[in-house]
């Protein structure tokens, strides 16, 4: 299971770079470039929700699957300690699908503001030159 986790950070990161190229102020020659390629990249990357839906099936089957170590001497401290690193390995994880959910429905957001707001200097410019 470490690999798919590893492509969801990968996505995740991919996500956060393209975001930073779209918003960070005076790259205006980039930006057009990177809207384009983040335009035609957002339908595969949405891939990524029902890939984090399945990953948020596992953390919960693995929750509830899980020994329990309800009494104190009912587990070893090797297994106790076992235990505690799964469930911080499923809080991590969680974080992180949260992460790339997030990620994607902001860059979505960003792109297509963008994109209007394009669209809208483009009207503004036609709109002075026909009153020039």
């Amino acid at each position: 299971m470490a690999l798919e986790w590893v492509v969801l950070g990968y996505a995740a990161g991919a996500e956060a770079v393209m975001l930073l190229l779209l918003t960070l102020p005076g790259l205006d020659g980039l930006r057009r470039g990177m809207v384009s390629v983040v335009k035609s990249a957002l339908k595969p990357m949405m891939s990524v929700v029902p890939f984090c839906l399945f990953l948020l099936m596992d953390i919960y089957w693995k929750y509830e699957t899980r020994p329990t170590c309800d009494d104190e001497h009912a587990c070893t401290p090797s297994e106790h300690l076992r235990h505690q690193k799964s469930i911080m390995k499923s809080q991590r994880n969680a974080l992180l699908i949260a992460a790339a959910l997030l990620l994607y429905w902001i860059l979505f957001s960003v792109t297509s503001l963008v994109v209007k707001l394009d669209h809208l200097q483009q009207r503004v410019d036609k709109l002075k030159k026909r009153d020039d």
